[in-house]
């Protein structure tokens, strides 16, 4: 039986990043992700997660919509909609009277079809330029300017 609630374990976190073939960081990390975020939703089926959608708001003009997972053993079921769905009305629900939030992501490449559904608008086009990321990675040495193959 489906079922959608706001925990999740740090490892069930980790093991869905790792089910989508996206970078791996240590527990301590994922612990955090989870106990910052704005909103945290899980998905699962019977006691299995199955999928997880966090929020990022601070309250200010900028939110982020991160790690929209679903198992693929369970997409095209509407999990992913559901996911994107809670976590818009979570950050209407957030807002005051005059309140103006840009909700942003960085989707998956091929997903961008998806999250247009929802009024999301690819970039780049006419008001803004394509989006940048970094990755930061601290080794033994310090930290290393290593990126290259790293996803999502």
């Amino acid at each position: 039986m489906i079922k959608y609630g706001e925990y999740i374990t740090p490892e069930e976190y980790m093991g869905l990043r790792k089910m989508v073939g996206w970078v791996e960081f240590p527990l301590e990390q994922a612990e955090a992700c989870i106990e910052k975020a704005y909103m945290i939703l899980c998905v699962r089926d019977d006691e299995k997660a199955i999928g997880v959608v966090r929020l990022l708001w601070d309250g200010g003009y900028i939110a982020f919509l991160s790690d929209v997972i679903v198992d693929p053993e369970y997409q095209g079921q509407g999990i992913g909609r559901k996911l994107v769905e809670a976590s818009i009305q979570k950050l209407r629900d957030g807002m005051k009277p005059g309140y103006k939030v840009k909700l942003t992501l960085n989707s998956a490449k091929g997903k961008e079809p998806f999250y247009e559904k929802f009024g999301f608008k690819v970039r780049p086009n006419d008001d803004a330029g394509p989006g940048m990321d970094q990755w930061l990675i601290m080794n033994e040495e310090g930290l290393s300017d290593e990126s290259a193959g790293m996803l999502c």
